[in-house]
């Protein structure tokens, strides 16, 4: 079954409590955190204490998205563990192993990120050191962006590898406008986790509860 992790920058910090409970009743398997540092790309958004918080009140896995440079000198700063997703940007570190093989000693899925315009021969040898890849579909930064439809293809292409690698294991995570439109044509194209925000559950033309479960209809 397809997955849902919630963007977290895009839940009321005011009611997170109720939030995490409506998560919690309808089984979501994720909190996708969004870590900015203003360099990487522009713009400041959840920290390492906002992780501590969401560890302590509530079980569900973390999915951590570091959108910084130089991630394997700061993974330290993070609680992570056994379960929880992280994810580190091909583009942000000229030592990317270094970084996925100390996101595996903590127990946790190492995934890579890439931008719209990375190419996938980045994968090329790094694919034992993967658990995943998260798939931006938007250039990372701000909300509210419009999917670049290249992405769809890119989906396709990583689904194409694993398969001819014997890798069906490795996850393709999607994140940037994916909104119920959009889910159903990345579902199609062979994503498995869908970072959903306020184009999708966190609307406001219904409820939480109502868009979890409409947005559950559309990924399969």
């Amino acid at each position: 079954m397809n997955k849902i992790s919630p963007s977290m920058m895009c839940a009321d910090i005011l009611t997170l409590v109720d939030t995490l409970k409506t998560f919690e009743k309808n089984n979501i398997e994720y909190l996708h955190i969004d870590i900015m540092d203003g360099h990487f790309v522009p713009n400041f958004t959840l920290g390492t204490d906002y992780c501590k918080a969401l560890k302590k009140i509530t079980k569900i896995p973390l999915d951590i998205h570091l959108m910084i440079n130089e991630p394997e000198s700061k993974l330290d700063w993070f609680e992570f563990g056994e379960g929880d997703i992280v994810s580190v940007h091909a583009e942000s570190t000229a030592h990317l192993q270094k970084a996925l093989a100390a996101i595996k000693r903590r127990g946790a899925k190492a995934y890579v990120a890439l931008n719209p315009a990375t190419p996938l021969s980045v994968l090329d040898y790094i694919l034992d050191d993967i658990d995943g890849v998260l798939v931006m579909a938007v250039n990372p930064g701000f909300a509210g962006q419009k999917m670049i439809p290249s992405a769809l293809e890119k989906i396709s292409e990583i689904k194409k590898l694993f398969a001819e690698k014997g890798l069906s294991d490795k996850k393709i995570e999607v994140d940037g406008n994916v909104s119920f439109e959009n889910a159903v044509k990345m579902r199609d194209a062979g994503a498995d986790i869908f970072v959903a925000g306020t184009s999708s559950i966190f609307s406001k033309n219904f409820t939480l509860d109502e868009g979890i479960s409409e947005f559950r209809k559309v990924i399969g």
